[in-house]
């Protein structure tokens, strides 16, 4: 287990919810205040960001949740999608917005937005992510809604976790 007195702050608390609300805004102007939007949150990972973010959505919001990984207990992705929980409702002619963490190599992001394509009949799905780990990308997915760029750090905090621990904090820190 790593010490959470060796963990480095990368971006605090006070600038992580300022970007969120900006965020907001900006899907608040993509979409308008009169077209109901479905958020899709990736747990567990993503769910800190999804809270904050809906919290400043204008339109009317359904919240659905789905559990997917390709992490394991690692660092690393293991370059395999194990899906726990895919339970999405019919999204027929409906706009949805898939939330996420962080995407970096892009494989979660790839198998689930196929996934929403492909059997739940959606009119539009955009995917907003927290952190952009462009260096790391291996699949051809870019967000629509981004808050930070990240480099080639591990980074916990804010849904982030290391062995699922970590995820509590309200703030993004990195271990040297």
């Amino acid at each position: 287990m790593k010490d959470i007195k060796d963990l480095k702050v990368l971006i605090d608390s006070k600038t992580l919810n300022n970007r969120i609300k900006e965020l907001a805004d900006e899907i608040n102007s993509f979409y308008g205040v009169n077209n109901p939007l479905t958020l899709i949150c990736i747990l567990r990972g993503a769910v800190m960001f999804y809270v904050e973010l809906a919290k400043h959505l204008k339109m009317p919001v359904k919240m659905e949740f789905v559990t997917l990984s390709s992490y394991g207990n690692s660092e690393k992705s293991s370059g395999k999608i194990k899906a726990v929980n895919l339970a999405i409702p019919d999204l027929e002619n409906q706009n949805a917005l898939i939330v996420e963490d962080i995407i970096d190599t892009g494989l979660t992001l790839d198998f689930l937005l196929k996934f929403i394509k492909t059997n739940c009949k959606v009119q539009d799905v955009k995917l907003a992510v927290l952190f952009d780990k462009k260096c790391a990308r291996k699949y051809d997915i870019e967000p629509d809604f981004s808050a930070f760029e990240v480099d080639d750090k591990f980074i916990v905090g804010f849904g982030l976790d290391y062995n699922g621990f970590y995820r509590n904090l309200d703030y993004v820190g990195y271990f040297e």
